[in-house]
């Protein structure tokens, strides 16, 4: 993680808008334009065709097919699919004779789904773009999907809040900035003694909703969860990377998910929001109510900036929003970092013609490696990248993107990959936000949520490797 991480510094570009937001999308095409005769094939024409995973970037890429076709005079056909109906999109999608030609596999998990699907991109420049190579998806020397954004999360506080509460004559703490928040005891004492003091901060309460609408909980079942998991599966010597060990594990202990209920109910006990309300409650709620000045902390990513910034009567100034990594309470964790990786890797179509799948890699080539393409990446799409043909001036221009950055530069500070990219499939998600709204509403233990989680890991497991 730390090879990782240096060259994440060394190559950053602007961060990702909405990775995991929930904006709304459609099927969008490109603009109608005159098909490209094929190189290598006179007079025969050819379409590439990209399966759009983001819909906040709709707009961005029909622009994009549009130059794409001007400047090479290839056509790129786009299709957008809405929010959270990817992998049902795609399912349809890769059927039809008219396939996607590249489309996006959601890390070693989707890679085990799609994998008869994507052609070997070792030997393509767009592989060579990577300034380190284990990024990629591989599997038996093969190179099968090529990251493309780098994000991260963590807690988000508003530095405005903060330093009121450290001018307080009256705190009981005695603690003077937030750079003595390094653990979970330093965390849990300030925000107890902020809620203490929410009128005289004027906040409704110092973490925005936790929102567990249907649908809203996977920033606990994933995002949150991934801590704990990381602890438990990083302790096994054997395996080089956490995700390959949660993904070869057929149960789990949850051994560290008293930490998790640590941070969790640091959440809900300290809330804009009554714990029996927050079955309602979205990450839309959350982020309005961190936007306009209710709550001082919401966990989220880099991508939430826009979902801050949008927000009609957003009081969140931009050199005022920092991160805070996610302290659970473990032990040595006053050397952690953010939680720091991507679910967002990169696929051509192995079903489709050798020249359509030639013409898909021409394409993201000159996405991420022309000066046109580069600033759509870095202007529009606002994607920080693992390529190694951006320049290293090319920095963060949004606030959180920023954070990350000064954050993966600490020394001695070790971010936090990704485990959670290895979770069994939807039933274990869907069974452990259950378990977790139960918990949060008071009619269940946290023994009930503990067990829950080892019985569907268990038993989901078992579905997927049967």
């Amino acid at each position: 993680m730390k090879k990782i991480i240096a060259v994440f510094i060394a190559v950053i570009t602007v961060m990702s808008l909405a990775a995991c937001g929930t904006n709304g999308g459609t099927s969008t095409t490109a603009p109608q334009g005159q098909t490209a005769t094929s190189t290598g094939t006179q007079g025969k024409k050819t379409e590439i065709y990209f399966l759009n995973f983001k819909p906040e970037a709709a707009e961005v890429y029909d622009r994009i097919a549009a130059d794409y076709e001007k400047e090479t005079g290839v056509k790129l056909k786009v299709v957008t699919a809405a929010s959270n109906t990817y992998e049902q999109t795609l399912t349809g999608e890769i059927a039809k004779s008219d396939a996607p030609t590249i489309f996006q596999i959601n890390g070693p998990v989707g890679f085990r789904a799609w994998k008869k699907y994507c052609a070997d991109l070792k030997d393509t420049k767009f592989y060579s773009f990577l300034t380190d190579k284990s990024l990629a998806i591989t599997e038996d020397g093969g190179v099968y999907g090529i990251p493309y954004v780098i994000e991260g999360y963590g807690i988000i506080y508003n530095e405005e809040i903060t330093d009121k509460y450290f001018a307080l004559g009256d705190k009981k703490t005695e603690l003077t900035s937030m750079a003595q928040i390094n653990s979970f005891k330093a965390l849990k004492e300030l925000v107890e003694d902020m809620q203490a003091h929410k009128d005289e901060l004027g906040i409704d309460g110092v973490f925005a909703s936790t929102s567990m609408a249907s649908g809203n909980q996977w920033r606990w079942t994933t995002h949150l969860a991934n801590v704990p998991f990381y602890y438990e599966f990083s302790e096994n010597g054997e395996y080089s990377d956490t995700v390959s060990a949660a993904l070869d594990a057929p149960e789990t202990e949850f051994k560290y998910s008293d930490n998790m209920k640590n941070l969790f109910s640091l959440y809900t006990d300290n809330s804009v929001t009554e714990k029996k309300l927050l079955g309602s409650k979205s990450v839309a709620d959350s982020m309005s109510e961190f936007a306009l000045g209710k709550a001082a902390m919401v966990q989220n990513g880099t991508w939430a900036w826009s979902e801050i910034a949008d927000v009609a009567g957003n009081t969140v100034k931009e050199d005022k929003i920092k991160f805070l990594p996610l302290y659970t309470g473990v032990d040595g964790e006053e050397k952690q970092g953010l939680c720091v990786g991507t679910e967002n890797y990169l696929a051509v179509n192995s079903t489709v013609s050798e020249e359509k799948q030639k013409a898909s890699v021409d394409f993201l080539e000159w996405l991420f490696g022309s000066e046109t393409g580069k600033k759509y990446v870095v202007n529009e799409l606002n994607f920080v990248t693992p390529f190694n043909t951006f320049d290293e001036d090319e920095l963060p221009k949004e606030p959180l993107a920023a954070e990350l950055v000064k954050w993966t530069a600490k020394k001695d500070i070790k971010s936090v990959p990704w485990t959670f990219a290895a979770f069994p499939g939807d039933a274990f998600k869907s069974d452990f936000a259950s378990a977790l709204l139960s918990f949060v509403q008071g009619s269940a233990e946290w023994d009930e949520v503990k067990n829950t989680v080892r019985n569907s890991w268990k038993d989901e497991y078992e579905a997927l490797n049967s």
